[in-house]
């Protein structure tokens, strides 16, 4: 599978790229985070409203780094905790959109960043938060579930091999 596709998101023109192991330094270019969470060999998936089911994840807040954003994402989604391993980002590219407004709240060149997960911990579910649902998926049964573009089965693959490796 190719590692590079175009996306139409509400009218913009966006070219992704799956860039695996690729280290962010600079986190004003992070525009969200998320986790491939595992829990007895099946993948959580969360229904967020407005955007189907999904690898729980969101937005970095003030102060926090990924990798607090992601722990605090997947508590707020998907009731999880556990260790997590960085496995790589999508490079999010608006140089093609003629769209792309440089004052918005987008960078030109942004990374949505991915980790996995090894649950230890599944506390009940509560809805406190924009999570209507959870899921508990078998990895070859993810695409058929999700209603995400290509590269996301590029960034589960990624997370299959470091399923059974030490975190």
């Amino acid at each position: 599978m190719n590692n590079q596709i175009y996306v139409n998101w509400s009218g913009h023109h966006l070219k992704l790229t799956w860039c695996p192991i690729k280290k962010i330094d600079d986190y004003s270019k992070v525009t969200s985070v998320h986790g491939v969470c595992f829990y007895n060999g099946n993948v959580l998936l969360v229904l967020v409203n407005g955007r189907g089911f999904n690898f729980p994840g969101g937005h970095i807040e003030d102060g926090e780094t990924p990798e607090e954003a992601l722990h605090r994402e997947a508590i707020e989604e998907g009731y999880v905790k556990g260790p997590i391993k960085y496995l790589g980002a999508i490079e999010v590219s608006h140089e093609e959109n003629p769209l792309f407004n440089a004052g918005g709240k987008y960078p030109l060149i942004g990374y949505q960043m991915f980790y996995f997960m090894n649950i230890q911990e599944c506390l009940p579910f509560l809805r406190e938060h924009e999570t209507m649902s959870r899921i508990w998926v078998e990895p070859d049964e993810v695409p058929y579930v999700t209603n995400d573009h290509a590269l996301s089965r590029l960034v589960l693959q990624e997370a299959l091999l470091h399923k059974d490796s030490p975190l």
